[in-house]
């Protein structure tokens, strides 16, 4: 008998769930006397803390035992702060009996390595940055630290934020190497190139990669990635995790290696939606020293807790236009959009296919200098924002980090070059980065300027006429609330738009290998993401945490069970 894409989807999401579960534990829930840390949530580990349970410092050594047992195994950590011991007793004894000290408070987190901590290196990934102490923490550690935040170390990345070579994989970096996915930590078994380098057969996503390994293998409560295109999508992705990708300037870029201002940001990468709520309202606000963040002065633009927006119901009477790629997903990838536009029909929403003209084409990135001309073929139009803003923020980030090794793009690429053994991807994009010419007036800055432009037209523009309907306002009748997609396949429009996306777990599938996909042992994780307009993070929050609670997709892997370390507290 021949099963329906919607069987299908339910088939492989149960087959997933069934070959994935770990070893049985005792979750430990709020209220509860014991505290079982795998899958622990904000609520779970706070409750534990205020009733004594367990302290904090507690909670660091746990953490760190499941480091010793995974950590060779995934490598989601390229640095482990020596501090975060310390820092959990200083914590411990500021702790009010009675009084949460706000929902971070104690809470250890994973940071990606391309985040400034004045106290341990930040690197981006790069032997040319090793050992590089910023002078002060990022705008968003300072808050992290401020909320009793605990830092556990700096996730392993993409280098440079997947922005150094072509053919590089996500996950991979020169000064920590491969990240691994907890759920098929193996090397790719393909004997032929390019697959026998080393590389995960189940990718990790990126760039945000340890962040999201971090999460998913229970090694951290909570992570931050960065995003300019992705990178905090996919790896909560290949990882099956939520994340926000926030709007550009609802969280400071101040302290963080970037790729271009025009879209950078940070976000959560958690287990849950919840959590991913509670963080992003710790990190969200004005910085004085990001212009960007001034839009967080408006009204209505940014909060400080979004747990308020978490509205199981929020799929009722919602307008969905689901995302069509221009080349069709996989059956495997299809069922399981065909599965989420399912449950949120029956859950009320109102649910279209857009066509795929709807959303034109995004050039891709220049990668090569000199940029190629206007008018190109199709095949070889693209866009120069990312290798132009590479080379003036960059160089502006290092000129205000005097620790660094090196002050230039251009120093960085030449290291680089007569680093020994020579790089393992080579830097075909730093390289050309390195070329183009940020003098006001020069023809690579006019070319940048049309760009993104053009950009903002293809993008923002498109996604707004979407969003707000045929008469352009925004909270009217023919509104659409969000662009459903799987994954990370609808991350450039946004991305290029600075508008922000929320994703969640959509359930598992299994390797097409016939089509492509890697030998993968068993069902690996993929997941359903919600996009809307800017600053929009309260409705998308809403009614991805509905598509969370109607599904709870969640499965943590098998590989990185729990250990007897993991359990405090009566049997």
């Amino acid at each position: 008998m021949k099963r329906s894409p919607l069987a299908l989807a339910v088939a492989v999401v149960l087959l997933g769930a069934l070959l994935a579960l770990p070893v049985a534990a005792d979750k430990g829930g709020v209220g509860s006397a014991r505290l079982q840390l795998v899958e622990s949530t904000i609520d779970t580990l706070q409750k534990a803390l205020q009733t004594k349970l367990v302290t904090s410092e507690q909670l660091v050594d746990m953490y760190h035992a499941r480091m010793a047992a995974y950590e060779s195994l995934i490598n989601a950590y390229i640095h482990v702060n020596a501090h975060a011991t310390d820092a959990a007793v200083q914590v411990d004894a500021r702790r009010h009996p009675g009084n949460q000290n706000g929902p971070l408070y104690g809470i250890p987190i994973l940071l990606k390595d391309n985040i400034d901590t004045a106290d341990e290196p930040t690197t981006a990934g790069s032997v040319a940055l090793a050992g590089s102490i910023p002078p002060n923490d990022a705008f968003i550690v300072k808050k992290l630290r401020e909320a009793g935040a605990i830092i556990l170390g700096k996730g392993t990345l993409t280098e440079y934020a997947n922005f150094l070579a072509i053919g590089m994989p996500t996950g991979y970096s020169s000064l920590g190497g491969f990240g691994f996915n907890p759920y098929d930590p193996r090397p790719d078994p393909r004997t032929t190139a390019p697959f026998n380098d080393g590389r995960p057969v189940l990718q990790t996503g990126g760039s945000s990669s340890g962040p999201g390994i971090g999460v998913n293998a229970n090694l951290t409560a909570i992570a931050i990635g960065t995003e300019t295109s992705g990178s905090i999508l996919s790896p909560a992705n290949a990882n099956g995790i939520a994340g926000i990708k926030p709007t550009v300037g609802l969280v400071s870029r101040d302290g963080i290696i970037p790729i271009t201002a025009d879209q950078d940001t940070a976000g959560p990468l958690t287990r849950t939606l919840t959590d991913a709520a509670k963080l992003l309202g710790v990190i969200a606000g004005y910085d004085p020293s990001d212009a960007a963040t001034a839009e967080c002065l408006v009204p209505g633009n940014c909060f400080s807790d979004y747990t308020q927006f978490l509205d199981p119901d929020a799929l009722r009477g919602a307008r969905i236009a689901v995302y069509s790629p221009p080349t069709p997903l996989l059956a495997n990838r299809q069922a399981l959009i065909d599965n989420a536009v399912a449950v949120l029909r029956a859950h009320g929403a109102t649910v279209r296919i857009l066509a795929v003209s709807d959303i034109p084409p995004q050039p891709g990135s220049c990668v090569s200098y000199p940029i190629p001309a206007i008018p190109s073929p199709p095949g070889v139009r693209c866009s120069s924002v990312l290798l132009y803003g590479f080379k003036r923020d960059l160089n502006a980030y290092l000129a205000a980090t005097p620790g660094a090794p090196h002050h230039t793009l251009a120093e960085i690429v030449a290291y680089n070059a007569t680093f020994v053994p020579p790089m393992k991807y080579g830097q075909a994009i730093a390289e050309a980065a390195a070329q183009v010419n940020i003098n006001p007036g020069s023809a690579d800055t006019i070319r940048y300027l049309s760009d993104r432009a053009n950009d903002l037209a293809v993008s923002r523009d498109v996604l707004n006429a979407i969003y707000f309907g045929p008469d352009n306002t925004r909270g009217t009748a023919d509104d659409t609330d969000a662009i459903l997609a799987l994954g990370n396949n609808f991350a450039a429009a946004p991305a290029k738009a600075g508008f922000p996306s929320v994703t969640v777990p959509g359930g598992f599938i299994l390797a097409d290998t016939a089509n492509g996909d890697p030998p993968i042992n068993g069902p690996f994780p993929q997941t359903i993401t919600f996009s809307g307009p800017a600053f929009s993070e309260p409705r998308l929050i809403g009614l991805a945490y509905a598509f969370e609670q109607a599904t709870k997709y969640r499965v943590p892997p098998a590989r990185t069970a729990p250990l007897a370390t993991d359990s405090v507290g009566r049997p």
